[in-house]
């Protein structure tokens, strides 16, 4: 049986569940995403990936800038739904809008829940180098990410994964993880079951200083470290003072000091351990392979990263 639902999201992230809510027959009485931005030399309008989407099923768009108001909560309980359907919406939802619907809020959330608690799961399972996660589809309360936990699926994450190859993944994993729970809530055979704080992490929003290479860390970190913020902020350091974005790198074998230049582009990390820079971005100028960087700018050997 069809549900009446209220489709709450923002990113690329959340598209995949909003088409596949509308691919299992649902009815999406309202899509609630963040206003539009300002875009461009032109400053034209720029609409959130999930607005996009919305338009092209011709489904209703909200986009209020709190709803912590009376009257965007009247508004919201007035969509009379079953339940809403929370994918990386960027608003925090107050009491009143959680209690709105027959049957609550559900979060897709791109973790193994309680692990990875917060606004980036993907790309700091990526930057740990865990082996696996998945998505939770979780019932929300007015706690960060502290809900019981209705479903979850698994997924391994690959050798070579990107924080964002990885979201991307996760976003269609987490359209089939919501389907299937649907599938279970309508049939009464949905479990419910609460989290373990006590086994919780945190996966902060990232910020540039998150990019920063620390020279002392292991070079296996570092390079989980650059593809978990690739795309942003990605893995950065300095050369005399100017910015060098490490593109490309693989660990390698090698030991110095944190930093010091030993041989090639092969830099020294942290516990005898090295990194070997394949591509690069010096500041204001084009990627280009570490080679011709290092040609150009003639560091000699012991020169140190990052001091």
């Amino acid at each position: 049986m069809p549900l009446r639902l209220i489709f709450m999201g923002t990113p690329d992230f959340a598209v995949p569940t909003l088409i596949e809510l509308a691919a299992r027959g649902h009815e999406i009485v309202a899509v609630y995403t963040r206003a539009p931005k300002p875009a461009g030399r032109g400053m034209g309008v720029q609409h959130t990936p999930v607005e996009r989407e919305a338009l092209r099923l011709a489904l209703p768009v909200f986009t209020p800038k709190t709803l912590k108001d009376s009257g965007a909560e009247q508004t919201f309980r007035a969509h009379n739904a079953d339940a809403a359907i929370v994918v990386a919406y960027g608003l925090i939802l107050p009491k009143a809008v959680l209690d709105a619907p027959q049957l609550g809020c559900f979060n897709v959330h791109a973790s193994l829940l309680p692990e990875l608690r917060g606004a980036a799961p993907a790309q700091w399972a990526v930057a740990r180098q865990h082996r696996e996660t998945g998505v939770t589809i979780m019932q929300m309360d007015e706690g960060l990410d502290t809900g019981d936990i209705r479903l979850q699926k698994r997924i391994p994450i690959a050798a070579e994964e990107t924080g964002e190859s990885l979201l991307e993944k996760l976003g269609a994993l987490g359209g089939e993880a919501l389907a299937e729970a649907l599938r279970l809530l309508e049939r009464g055979q949905l479990p419910r079951v609460p989290q373990d704080h006590s086994a919780a992490t945190l996966a902060p929003l990232l910020t540039r200083e998150d990019g920063k290479v620390d020279w002392t860390r292991t070079a296996q970190e570092l390079d989980a470290r650059r593809r978990g913020f690739t795309p942003w902020p990605g893995a950065w350091t300095t050369v005399d003072g100017s910015v060098l974005k490490i593109h490309d790198a693989r660990p390698t074998k090698g030991s110095g000091a944190p930093g010091e230049l030993l041989e090639g582009t092969t830099f020294a990390a942290g516990q005898g351990s090295a990194w070997e820079l394949r591509e690069v971005q010096p500041e204001g100028k084009k990627r280009m392979p570490a080679a011709a960087w290092l040609q150009g700018a003639r560091l000699h050997r012991g020169t140190r990263l990052g001091t």
